[in-house]
């Protein structure tokens, strides 16, 4: 989706946006095989030719640092497959109290989850970030991310953020990340079924105790809400791809 994007570049509404779709320029290359059979509006051909070329060459570069700045917030879940090879899903537990403190840092990649557990690897963490390009989070803008930076202020924190919260709700799925979960017919483990944030803070007080067995159901339940965090992503990408594409499709040329 990102690759039919326009709204990026600077002039461009989101009518002028839905126009280009309509006209059939559903792809930047679409319009850079022909600039001047699309009728712009509020820019002019030659100017976004030269926007639409500058953006392949920061994505065939990987430049994720461009459109996280030239991206509407709300639209960054455009740039969800076009990075997904470095894209991670995080959530933080905490200590829970008026000065929480981050307990665990819990990363899904697509293909492994990784751990960063306060007084064993917490440190590691920053340095895991810097290498990817994408982080999605749930409610990561109000929670999450904010506390992140206050607990590692050296950190580079560049990446496109996508968070589901919002974007979810923009397709129906309102309400915390368990009941979604739930709505969608995702089911978690028997072990970490019913949890919530303050069983999490409840678990971490009882391995910081030493208990073993608390600790490895923090990290089953921190493991999960990660994990379920890519259906989500899949499943609201596909949605708000289609409702976007398709209500062009209707007014002009098909895809």
């Amino acid at each position: 989706m990102l690759t039919s994007t326009y709204i990026h570049v600077p002039g461009v509404s989101w009518k002028t946006e839905r126009a280009l779709w309509s006209q059939g320029a559903w792809t930047w290359y679409d319009f850079l095989a022909d600039p001047r059979r699309y009728r712009t509006r509020t820019i002019g051909a030659q100017r976004l030719e030269k926007a639409l070329a500058q953006s392949l060459c920061k994505l065939e570069k990987g430049e994720h640092q461009y459109f996280r700045k030239s991206l509407p917030p709300r639209e960054a879940w455009r740039a969800f497959p076009e990075f997904r090879d470095r894209l991670i899903y995080l959530d933080i537990e905490t200590t829970g109290s008026r000065f929480a403190d981050v307990t665990v840092v819990g990363a899904w990649d697509g293909a492994q989850y990784h751990a960063f557990v306060k007084d064993e690897n917490l440190f590691e963490f920053p340095d895991f970030l810097s290498r990817h390009s994408v982080v999605v989070t749930f409610f990561g803008a109000g929670f999450d991310l904010p506390v992140l930076r206050k607990r590692f202020p050296t950190a580079v924190f560049d990446q496109i953020h996508i968070d589901l919260c919002p974007v979810l709700r923009r397709i129906g799925l309102r309400g915390g990340l368990k009941s979604i979960e739930r709505a969608v017919g995702i089911e978690r483990s028997e072990r970490t079924r019913g949890l919530t944030g303050y069983d999490a803070v409840r678990l971490w007080r009882a391995a910081a105790e030493g208990s073993r067995e608390a600790m490895d159901t923090l990290l089953e339940y921190n493991r999960e809400d990660v994990r379920n965090l890519e259906p989500l992503m899949e499943h609201a990408y596909t949605v708000l791809r289609r409702t976007s594409l398709d209500a062009a499709a209707s007014e002009g040329v098909s895809r």
